[in-house]
């Protein structure tokens, strides 16, 4: 049921605004649809973030940050079982952000741990140079 162009009334500049905008939101439309059908990549990023995060020994430092990544992890790959990917998309990116959330954390505490031992070796040179001028006069 085509309808000659010269028969469709001239709908002006907010025409053309409004079918750019239809083009756009059938664009964004099929985006999102593309997104649920495979969330491959954030199921991938959640395990080398939790991989990495147990090679560098985060469960010392952070252990539920770890576990929570897991979890998430465990039922992103539970809802693609349901094929549930836009669920499972989002789980798997909220494991990755944990399982980061988890390594920034030990990181921090690791750092804190080697700056608390440097105040001590400090403290402890300065107390045995004050011994040692304190002897020599």
């Amino acid at each position: 049921m085509d309808v000659p162009s010269k028969q469709l009334p001239h709908m002006g500049h907010r025409g053309a605004l409004l079918r750019v905008a239809i083009v756009a939101f059938g664009v964004f439309a099929l985006g999102a649809c593309a997104s649920d059908e495979s969330p491959d990549a954030a199921l991938q990023a959640a395990d080398i973030a939790i991989t990495h995060a147990e090679q560098n020994r985060v469960a010392d430092y952070a252990s539920p940050e770890l576990s929570e990544a897991r979890a998430k992890l465990a039922e992103a790959r539970e809802a693609v079982n349901h094929e549930q990917m836009g669920r499972a998309a989002r789980l798997a990116e909220q494991s990755r952000v944990d399982a980061e959330l988890a390594t920034a954390k030990a990181e921090e505490l690791k750092a804190k741990a080697v700056n608390d031992e440097m105040i001590k070796s400090t403290d402890a040179m300065k107390h045995e140079m004050q011994r040692n001028h304190g002897a020599g006069t």
